[in-house]
């Protein structure tokens, strides 16, 4: 067992130290064990951490090390790390189709946008690099919704849902359901959900193949061309698991 500090730092460290290769994601009673705090204790300043970055909490409520700490250990910022794994997968994945790829990360209850490739014949998008919409407004937001801490998922349904077409899903009840579907199959199409024009594919993008989701990353085509949606998951889910793989070697390294 990790002896704890009496400190405040290294009461911190005691914390950050608990996690590793074998332990890379813990709940909060698994983390006062390994570092012997008081549960109270690892509870305050787990939230600390989290409110920080250097801790993010999964959608099933267990921790983990936050993408800001590998900020710290690669000096490079959260953003620089995800476009530079991502990036080759992203080429390959906008060779395959010819259509708008983004990716995009959660921050709070929005989405921002991080990366993205288009061609001179893909469809018009109102998203740009830099770019911040309500989390629920796109089809990527809703696939990083779906994988939220709860408080987070609640936050957003006990909240006005803005419509921006006719086809935008504001019943929580409805989007509920949606965010249910879109954690049992993985790829979620959001059909004219922000834009008449546009309808988004989308997945989640992880730290490895089973850890906890970091990005999402999305195909945007023409609403005219939605009946090519379906076969689009395919060299979606190629491109995320690459990207996902990536980020957990990268992970592995920093560790």
């Amino acid at each position: 067992m990790i002896t704890p500090r009496s400190t405040a730092a290294g009461k911190v460290l005691e914390i950050l130290a608990a996690f590793d290769r074998e332990h890379p994601s813990q709940t909060l009673s698994e983390i006062a064990q390994r570092t012997g705090l008081a549960l109270s204790t690892t509870h305050r300043v787990v939230t600390e951490l989290a409110g920080w970055g250097a801790l993010e909490r999964a959608e099933d409520g267990s921790w983990h090390v936050g993408l800001r700490l590998w900020e710290i250990a690669s000096g490079c910022p959260r953003t620089q790390i995800l476009r530079d794994a991502a990036l080759p997968f992203m080429q390959d994945l906008y060779e395959a189709t010819h259509e708008n790829v983004q990716l995009a990360v959660r921050e709070g209850t929005e989405l921002v946008f991080v990366e993205r490739i288009a061609g001179h014949g893909s469809v018009e998008v109102v998203t740009m690099v830099g770019s911040r919409f309500p989390v629920c407004s796109t089809g990527m937001g809703r696939v990083l919704l779906a994988h939220a801490p709860r408080e987070i998922q609640e936050e957003v349904l006990e909240s006005p849902l803005r419509a921006w077409t006719a086809h935008t899903v504001t019943d929580p009840k409805a989007l509920r359901a949606q965010l249910d579907r879109i954690r049992r199959e993985q790829v979620f199409v959001s059909d004219r959900q922000l834009s008449e024009r546009s309808v988004a594919v989308a997945a989640p993008v992880r730290i490895g193949r089973t850890g906890p989701v970091s990005a999402a990353l999305g195909i945007v085509i023409a609403a005219r061309g939605a009946s090519r949606a379906h076969g689009l998951r395919e060299p979606l889910l190629r491109a995320v698991r690459g990207i996902s793989e990536e980020l957990g070697r990268r992970a592995r390294t920093t560790a």
